[in-house]
């Protein structure tokens, strides 16, 4: 999850890591972001015509296997599978449990919950996925100026989206919370390999970068075991390694508002991708407000300057960071963030207005499957 006070339940999602995904209808309702050139098949080519060019008939194999792990699912597909695939991808999906073990706020016995049991007593000592995942999180609060800030889970269990539960705080239940989201009250000690929350209350949540950094675990392995075209989902996480069909990896956009459309796509042979969005994990008041899981941390409602922001990296611990803190900024502020930092990261939002912006190299990269009408999306409605 994002800076979310909500929890998605998945009791319901099955685990298929032990055969040909048949019909993974879950995996693929979760996913923003979809690698054009297959479908959620499992094995073969999508015959959907999204782009020119997507796959031809007689397109070499996907392997799919998909598992529920992080609060969400995690699908792998590898193109032209060699025969050490099945192995390699289980050993991906076992990384990936691991590291939730380590880094889930949810579990009792991880890292992170050790963390937040301990804040305004004493430093905890981690491990070093638990401190890479901290401090690069520190990273994202300090260059978004606190747009995302790792301290958001004081928020916990104000809202929740289920549509058979639906809660929606008071600004009184939120008001007490907020005093207790600052980053600069995280201290982090690489030397003693410790993290330390400064005030009692405080808590940290890993939702918005951890599947990111299981991604980049997870490609490690495969590209280790010399599987180099592959493409891995997690929840609005999308990487993607060499080509499919002979071409680069298509990563289609979804549309904010038409949510079985995917409004552009963006090219890549090796790159992270995250969206953030206001459709998901969302729930609409009396008044016809939407409620969703992105929250403002300076406010502890949901942020409404953007409906969806995709970031493109090289890393997917930045990539899902960097979107949940460029969606709450809004489209000029994110791209001044964004070229303000030094770290490398592309972007397409979709701002409140309909309008589409984008940083320089997602211009030159991205490819449009529809006409904007004044630089806004057709069918998009704030």
């Amino acid at each position: 999850m994002r800076q979310s006070a909500s929890r998605v339940d998945l009791d319901a999602v099955r685990d298929e890591s032990a055969a040909v995904s048949k019909s993974p209808a879950r995996a693929c309702a979760t996913i923003a972001l979809l690698a054009i050139g297959f479908g959620c098949e499992g094995k073969g080519p999508t015959t959907a015509s999204f782009l020119p060019g997507v796959a031809s008939e007689d397109a070499p194999d996907v392997l799919s296997r998909t598992r529920p792990l992080m609060s969400t699912v995690f699908q792998i597909q590898v193109d032209s599978p060699p025969p050490n695939a099945e192995n390699v991808m289980r050993e991906a999906f076992e990384e990936i449990e691991r590291l939730e073990t380590v880094l889930s706020e949810w579990r009792d016995d991880s890292d992170i919950s050790q963390v937040n049991r301990l804040a305004g007593k004493k430093p905890v000592k981690v491990s070093p996925d638990a401190l890479r995942v901290v401090d690069a999180g520190m990273d994202v609060s300090a260059w978004s100026r606190g747009a995302f800030d790792l301290s958001w889970a004081a928020l916990w269990g104000l809202y929740d989206f289920r549509p058979d539960s639906i809660k929606i705080p008071s600004s009184e239940e939120i008001k007490p919370r907020l005093s207790l989201i600052n980053y600069e009250n995280i201290r982090v000690s690489k030397k003693y390999k410790t993290v330390y929350l400064k005030k009692r209350g405080m808590a940290i949540g890993t939702g918005g970068i951890a599947k990111g950094y299981a991604l980049d675990h997870a490609g490690a392995i495969l590209r280790g075991a010399g599987i180099d075209n592959y493409m891995i989902f997690g929840g609005g996480q999308v990487q993607v390694h060499g080509k499919r069909d002979g071409r680069p990896w298509r990563v289609g956009i979804q549309h904010p508002r038409d949510t079985g459309s995917y409004f552009a796509a963006l090219e890549s042979t090796g790159a992270s991708f995250s969206t953030s969005g206001d459709y998901e994990n969302a729930a609409f008041d009396g008044a016809g407000r939407r409620w969703h899981h992105i929250i403002d941390t300076k406010t502890g409602l949901p942020g409404d300057k953007s409906l969806s922001v995709t970031i493109m990296t090289s890393e997917g611990i930045y990539a899902d960071a960097l979107s949940t803190a460029a969606f709450l900024l809004g489209p000029q502020r994110a791209l001044q963030m964004l070229r303000r930092i030094a770290y490398p990261a592309e972007a397409v939002i979709v701002g409140a207005d309909c309008k589409v912006y984008m940083s320089p190299k997602a211009k030159k990269q991205i490819r449009m499957n529809v006409e904007l009408v004044d630089g806004r999306l057709p069918n998009c409605k704030p």
